[in-house]
């Protein structure tokens, strides 16, 4: 069933609200070096069910490699609460842990991703992240 869930970054400039399913949306987890230094939970989240709240304007982007991602990111507390994957574009990805009601028992990664392969791991995986091991 379709939940609203709302979140945002540690200093609350930047506020969210999502529409997802959490009962039928896997978590994923990928081991690349942004995403383990970040410590990112990934959430898909439909383009046209995340909607910023505020803190737009206090939102700065990243990038790097391809420049195809866009690692957003609150300029003052340096969160990243959610951005826009390489490997999954018609979805946002949002930091789970990001969300005001984060509840780590129930929030557990059930799909992989081998982000320090990327090419190899998209290529012999189209979009779809591997089951957690």
């Amino acid at each position: 069933m379709l939940g609203t869930y709302e979140g945002g970054c540690h200093c609350g400039r930047v506020r969210f609200r999502i529409q997802v399913d959490l009962a039928e949306t896997v978590i994923g987890e990928c081991n690349c070096s942004i995403c383990t230094k970040k410590g990112i939970l990934h959430l898909p989240v439909l383009h046209e069910r995340l909607e910023v709240l505020s803190g737009a304007d206090q939102m700065a982007t990243y990038t790097f490699g391809t420049g195809v991602a866009k690692h957003t990111f609150c300029r003052h507390c340096g969160i990243h609460a959610f951005y826009q994957p390489r490997s999954d574009p018609e979805n946002y990805s949002v930091n789970a842990r990001c969300l005001d009601d984060y509840n780590p028992a129930r929030m557990q990664p059930g799909r992989w991703f081998d982000g320090q392969h990327w090419e190899q791991a998209f290529a012999s995986g189209g979009r779809e992240w591997e089951a957690k091991r």
